[in-house]
């Protein structure tokens, strides 16, 4: 098996590969064994290569085009903001680029876009690639992503890059009749950088689309006067809260029994702590943890 320091220490493609005489099976072999990590569709990075924005720019410029302006999850992806579906991250979905108007669009396989209208404060050049500001990304996938998906854009680009809700409101204006507004609107609404990851959004859109009175994000338990626990979405007064379980933080045997520890804490102080995750967003699994939550709060008036 071939040792990472056998590929080049920087974004390759495919073809710049096969001209170093690797074969294909190498490098699928190489990214199977985890020595190489695929970014973009054709492209390749050596795992032991931080993941920075400095290295995805790298990796874009070699398949998207001099006339192309990297957008939608594209530019969410350069822009560190990861939006791709769970489903997609085996097979990734194409590059999301378009041209300006009087340019031909790509035909590149793998490439998805067409022609768009943006004005030159929609981009911004980034070592030479041309992407949409975070401000016109964070928008564009309010308006083509499901609600989950646009919501959590919304609120990782308002806590990763400092959109506003005012920036926000003057710009789609200019999106008018535009398929995809309607929905914007309403999650601008909602959109908090408080919330620290999809299944927190996701999370709260169901809340507030199930008219539950909306929850303080991110609220500390104070003990003995010292913030100690940290809840994702709570009703402090009711003593209500709701909890996330990502896979990234919650799957340690440590993790769990910290965890435990907590939340036991808090139900023996009075809480009533209902916990959530990746498997709770069917509908059965909705009704069930949405009915168990108007209880929790019925009961506490």
């Amino acid at each position: 098996m071939l040792e990472t320091a056998a590929f080049p220490n920087h974004a390759f493609t495919y073809p710049q590969a096969a001209a170093l005489g690797f074969t294909r099976r190498q490098i699928d072999d190489a990214v199977r064994n985890r020595i190489v990590r695929r970014v973009l569709r054709n492209v390749y990075l050596r795992a032991d290569v931080p993941d920075t924005v400095e290295s995805r720019v790298a990796a874009a410029t070699l398949v998207i085009s001099e006339h192309s302006v990297a957008c939608d999850r594209t530019a969410a992806w350069i822009h560190g903001v990861d939006v791709v579906a769970y489903r997609e991250t085996e097979i990734l979905p194409p590059l999301e680029t378009y041209v300006l108007r009087w340019h031909a669009p790509t035909a590149r396989a793998g490439c998805d876009g067409g022609t768009r209208d943006l004005v030159p404060a929609d981009i911004v050049e980034i070592r030479g690639l041309r992407v949409t500001t975070p401000l016109r990304t964070a928008l564009d996938l309010g308006c083509k992503l499901s609600r989950r998906d646009g919501l959590f854009a919304l609120d990782a680009f308002m806590r990763e890059h400092g959109v506003r809700h005012s920036e926000m409101t003057e710009l789609v204006r200019r999106f008018r009749r535009r398929r995809g507004v309607v929905q914007l609107r309403q999650l601008i609404a909602m959109a908090d950088p408080r919330s620290e990851s999809s299944g927190e959004s996701w999370t709260r859109l169901e809340i507030i689309d199930h008219a539950i009175p909306w929850p303080e994000l991110q609220c500390w338990i104070e003990i003995d006067g010292i913030p100690t626990y940290r809840l994702d979405l709570a009703w402090p007064r009711s003593k209500v809260a709701v909890e996330y379980d990502g896979e990234e933080f919650h799957t340690s045997a440590a993790q769990r029994e910290r965890d435990r520890e907590r939340r036991e804490w808090l139900r023996d102080h009075g809480w009533i702590v209902i916990v959530v995750d990746k498997d709770s967003f069917t509908a059965e699994a909705v009704d069930e943890w949405i009915a168990e939550l108007r209880a929790a709060l019925r009961l506490r008036g």
